[in-house]
């Protein structure tokens, strides 16, 4: 049917009218879906969740925000700074938003089995940094803590090869990591043979070798002054105090404090772990002797392109065995520039002190190998 010229007329000038709404509607469709897949395919919605606040995880979450960018997933970080139960709200939050794929450190994998079930019933869930092996966790994404403590403990062996006491700091033994890497260090120590499972109970007395000997575990729950006062306490305890292992990465900058004001720079060596600027300028300046680091970075990173890869149905993100391997470094002063530098460059910002923290809970942490993007000097946690 021939409309008369009239409702013709009419037509044409409704169209035009409704034409730019059309269009905006198309844009905003596009914007909302920015960077997402060809298709018209929202992008995931992922969450890193950390277990608590510190240097570490500001490094970690560069990467998981880069990873956004380079696999068009919209990230969601979550640091809590009260332990199990703030890492428990922010989860269950984040199930209430629907989110598709969560990334945890988990804090107390023995004691946070019903929320890691939760997670799993509702949404993608992998671990970082820290492992949870007994839960329904679809892949881990970390170093072998175990061997990074062997890594410690093996420059705990160069700064005093003559042998001597040892004290080892750490935020909580609670967490998977910060138990495989005191072992860890205790085994290298002792010369033992290659034993994950071995575990050594904090608080039975000094553990003696043939040359070395640990004299304690001190735990700080996070606390920072805390942390700094067990270090003092061990000093002013021990007079033949030959070395103190930091475990995590606001543990050495506060031994380092404690050491200087007891005037026993060079007398007490200081190991360790994580690249926490005071640490690295410890290094620099002959008062540390060296850390292993591993690579938050490429956590972050890492975490995000599976958790995305998942959300779209490509199960080839995980790998046989579920064990992503990003391996520790050790750092020196023969290497500390080039990592540092290295550091600066992925995540374009300088690292916050414990001190520029405040007092809050710091966070655990948390090696790099050559990958694009890589963490500090392609190589490191």
């Amino acid at each position: 049917m021939i409309l008369p010229l009239r409702s013709r007329i009419c037509l044409f000038l409704m169209l035009l009218l409704f034409a730019p709404f059309t269009g905006c509607a198309d844009s905003d469709t596009q914007s909302a879906g920015s960077g997402a897949p060809a298709g018209g395919e929202a992008n995931p919605k992922v969450a890193y969740v950390t277990n608590g606040i510190a240097s570490f995880w500001v490094i970690a979450e560069k990467g998981a925000m880069d990873g956004g960018k380079k696999f068009n997933a919209d990230v969601n970080v979550q640091m809590p700074a009260n332990g199990v139960e703030d890492q428990k709200r922010m989860c269950q939050d984040l199930l209430a938003q629907g989110i598709d794929g969560i990334a945890i450190s988990p804090i107390d994998p023995d004691n946070q089995g019903e929320l890691l079930a939760e997670i799993s019933q509702h949404t993608k869930l992998i671990t970082q940094d820290s492992d949870a092996p007994d839960s329904d966790r679809l892949c881990y994404i970390g170093v072998d803590n175990y061997t990074a403590g062997r890594m410690c403990g093996a420059l705990v062996k160069e700064a005093m090869p003559e042998g001597g006491s040892v004290m080892i700091f750490v935020g909580r033994l609670g967490q998977a990591n910060a138990r495989l890497r005191r072992q860890g260090v205790i085994d290298e120590l002792l010369d033992r043979d290659h034993d994950p499972t071995r575990y050594d109970e904090p608080g039975a007395g000094e553990i003696k070798g043939d040359t070395y000997s640990v004299l304690d575990t001190r735990t700080d729950g996070f606390d920072f002054g805390k942390a700094k006062a067990n270090a003092q306490d061990a000093i002013a305890k021990y007079d033949d105090l030959g070395c103190m292992v930091g475990l995590f990465a606001y543990n050495p900058p506060l031994m380092l404090d404690a050491v200087r004001e007891a005037n026993k720079i060079g007398k007490i060596k200081i190991v360790a772990f994580d690249e926490e600027a005071a640490s690295l300028q410890g290094i620099v300046d002959g008062e540390v002797y060296g850390t292993v680091v591993q690579n938050p970075y490429k956590y972050g990173y890492e975490s995000v392109r599976v958790l995305a890869g998942l959300a779209r149905g490509d199960e080839s993100v995980i790998p046989e065995g579920g064990f992503i391997d990003i391996p520790a470094r050790q750092i020196r002063k023969n290497n500390v520039d080039e990592f540092w530098a290295e550091l600066k460059r992925r995540t374009a910002a300088e690292i916050p002190s414990p001190e520029a923290a405040g007092d809050e809970p710091a966070a655990a942490e948390g090696g790099e190998e050559k990958t694009e993007p890589a963490s500090a000097a392609d190589e490191t946690k």
